[in-house]
């Protein structure tokens, strides 16, 4: 999946914002062993080892012919036994209804080079009725909103299964759903990527209200116990967050900066939870009523009675009238901005009452 980058007034933006969270989780080997640990339920990965994983796919991705940089693969070797994982990162709203078919090639790409390999260090050994292929855990991490509805057996995308069933080839895949967790379940688990996870969940500058609802004896645990490479790849989330909702560059650094000197309570006191967009239409609004202000300052002056700038300015009575009304309190020295301040009071007062 390719990587889209553009440069906005506030720095660098990417619009595959999800994808880079997502690689941060699996690209570093003390978080993708916190996953196998804490989110697959897969017993055999109780007792995994950040040094137990290998990524190996520079190696297999361009084999795959969808050849999607969100997609890994991982070599894993617990004591004696090899096995592959590989894990697939989706972020659409609606699961991919082909996701069975494309694990299925990739499946067989790994098995396919696994068997080239072994031939080359042992010709001959394929052909022995003791060679196996090794393992392979297909994995979807899925970040979508919705549920996953696709199948997770191969079978069920085969016509007329249940007549040919025992000649089908046939597998599952294990699907991890990010919205399945709770923010409370992910407290409940304490480690490093279950705050990622927290930070990952972010979808508008809303959510971060439910931030301060975390205890703190939760973050004083990582500000003791999580490793610096892991806060900095924490501060990464948050910043691709920020990113999205258009947080200034400078301010994304101050409240990155936060995360990596291990000062969450911090962050969460110099963060004011507000949408920038909205903050922009607002902006844009009173922009354009300023606008209309020093125009009918500009009729008033002429003489040109409150019916009539309403006609001139093809605007409504009711809009220019309330404005007219200030204006000539003030007269003969109008001061635009101070009229826009006490017709914004004047609108404030009306609404709440």
């Amino acid at each position: 999946m390719e990587t889209t980058n553009k440069t906005t007034e506030h720095g660098v933006h990417n619009s595959k914002i999800h994808d880079n969270a997502a690689k941060i989780v699996f690209g570093d080997s003390t978080l993708c062993a916190q996953f196998l640990k804490g989110y697959t339920d897969i017993p055999f990965f109780m007792n995994i080892k950040p040094e137990d994983i290998e990524d190996v796919s520079s190696h297999f991705i361009p084999l795959f012919q969808e050849s999607r940089d969100s997609d890994i693969v991982k070599k894993i070797q617990i004591e004696n036994t090899e096995l592959y994982l590989i894990a697939l990162i989706e972020h659409q709203s609606e699961a991919d209804a082909d996701m069975s078919f494309r694990l299925l090639r990739y499946m067989v790409y790994v098995w396919t080079d696994y068997t080239a390999t072994q031939e080359k260090l042992h010709p001959g050994i394929t052909k022995s009725k003791d060679f196996l292929y090794p393992p392979i855990l297909p994995i979807i991490y899925y970040e979508g909103t919705g549920q996953w509805t696709s199948a997770l057996h191969f079978k069920d995308r085969v016509f007329m299964s249940d007549i040919f069933e025992e000649f089908i080839p046939d597998y599952k895949y294990l699907i991890v759903p990010l919205n399945k967790y709770s923010q409370e379940d992910l407290i409940e688990k304490g480690d490093e990527l279950s705050a990622i996870f927290i930070l990952n969940k972010l979808k508008s500058s809303s959510d971060f209200k439910h931030l301060k609802e975390i205890p703190e004896d939760y973050w004083n645990q990582l500000t003791q116990n999580t490793p610096p490479h892991i806060l900095e790849l924490m501060g990464s989330v948050f910043s691709a967050f920020l990113h999205t909702i258009n947080v200034p560059a400078e301010e994304i650094n101050d409240l990155t900066d936060h995360i990596t000197r291990r000062q969450f309570h911090m962050m969460f006191d110099s963060f004011e939870a507000y949408d920038v967009q909205e903050t922009r239409r607002i902006s844009r609004e009173e922009g354009e009523q300023l606008y209309l202000i020093k125009q009918i300052i500009k009729k008033i002056i002429k003489n040109i009675s409150v019916s009539q700038i309403a006609t001139d300015l093809l605007e409504p009575l009711d809009t220019i009238q309330p404005i007219y009304d200030l204006a000539m309190k003030q007269a003969p020295d109008f001061n635009a901005e101070k009229i826009l301040n006490q017709l914004t009071s004047l609108n404030t007062s009306t609404v709440t009452k």
